[in-house]
């Protein structure tokens, strides 16, 4: 789009509109090449001032790109969406928006669509409760993955020297390039997701067809693996190496989580795995032990707790006793080691080397609770 200028002494409005405060002559003359560049973009001084308050002048191209202006307050989303309001305001509190001001343009297109297709599935029997279940699952996963997204695209863009308008350019350009492709990866994703917990499971079996209810509480297995020391490392390597161990964590668990074992979710320095199965789950968290040890002095031991017993999964997470219990466990288990409870022990004694550890006072537990330590048949130690 051509560029327009500004009527007279456009350094001057952008003065007088508070948009050059406080900046020296350098970062002055960049802050106006800048301006220039939005205002012929069609951004208005009201906007500029709305973006220069909060810092993100140089995602205004970017964000047009991403979804459009911000031109509708929360009553125009309302009447041009046909969605209630308040269930508006449940799904944006589910996404974690805050509440805008009644005469605030904070919502744009595609607020609109998106409000839009939450009534087309409340219309189809979808219930609210259910759908703000699922956009609260949906935006926590899909936060992170736009949190990682905008650190590729930064990195695909940023190098020493770049002015302001240069970044607001190359991160518009990057957009363009990439929007093309994220939509359909995410659906698609999502997808290979949906199709992999049909074959994961019998999700509706003869009780749950007979009754009319969703399955309830199982006999499981869980399995907490946290980074020993983690907070004492994060005082010693810089933020960006701190997230590489962590994740490193997750890419590991991911690749020796196979079925029946699953990688619930990583929970910063520390995953969450199930199985119905209690032996698999122990050969996992083993080798897990041994993927940490493999990685060097440099990377921290593994530590984990296993439990069983009655829990039930609701939103892709696993709530009941055994959840807390295991984690509970995974304290007070030595760096290096996998530590179970005696239902754990019970239910794969023949499989593993056991040593009894134990009666321990667990917080939150209680009685004491005996814990046995678990190793590979054939192994020492």
């Amino acid at each position: 789009m051509a560029e327009e200028t500004l009527t007279g002494d456009d350094e001057a409005t952008f003065e007088a509109a508070g948009l050059l405060d406080g900046l020296g002559p350098a970062a002055r003359a960049e802050r106006v090449d800048l301006l220039r560049y939005l205002v012929g973009l069609g951004f208005s001084l009201e906007q500029l001032g709305h973006h220069s308050e909060l810092g993100t002048l140089t995602l205004l191209p970017t964000n047009r790109v991403l979804g459009g202006d911000l031109v509708y307050t929360h009553d125009e989303v309302v009447a041009r969406s046909g969605v209630p309001a308040e269930i508006l305001d449940e799904l944006r509190q589910a996404m974690g928006f805050p509440h805008p001001e009644p005469d605030e343009l904070a919502f744009s297109d595609a607020d609109i669509e998106s409000a839009r297709l939450a009534m087309e599935a409340y219309s189809l029997g979808v219930s609210e409760a259910d759908l703000v279940d699922v956009t609260r699952v949906l935006s926590r996963g899909l936060a992170q993955a736009a949190d990682l997204m905008r650190e590729v695209s930064l990195r695909r863009v940023l190098e020493p020297g770049l002015s302001e308008r240069e970044l607001a350019e190359r991160l518009c350009l990057s957009a363009e390039m990439l929007l093309p492709i994220i939509r359909p990866l995410v659906s698609e994703v999502m997808m290979l997701h949906l199709r992999g917990i049909t074959q994961d499971e019998m999700i509706v079996g003869a009780a749950e067809r007979a009754g009319g209810v969703l399955p309830g509480f199982r006999d499981v297995t869980v399995a907490f693996a946290d980074l020993v020391g983690f907070t004492r490392v994060g005082e010693e390597v810089p933020p960006a190496e701190l997230g590489r161990v962590a994740a490193r964590l997750e890419t590991m668990a991911l690749s020796l989580a196979e079925p029946p074992v699953l990688l619930v979710k990583s929970i910063g320095d520390a995953v969450l795995l199930v199985s119905p199965e209690a032996e698999p789950l122990l050969h996992c968290s083993l080798s897990l032990i041994d993927a940490a040890d493999a990685e060097g002095e440099a990377y921290p031991q593994l530590r984990v707790g296993v439990a069983r017993g009655p829990a039930q999964r609701h939103a892709g997470d696993w709530y009941g006793r055994p959840v807390n219990l295991a984690s509970r466990v995974t304290g007070v288990a030595r760096p290096g080691s996998v530590l179970a409870t005696s239902e754990v022990h019970d239910a794969a004694r023949e499989a593993f080397r056991w040593s009894f550890a134990g009666e321990r006072r667990i917080r939150g537990v209680r009685g004491a609770v005996a814990v046995f330590r678990a190793r590979e048949l054939g192994t020492g130690g």
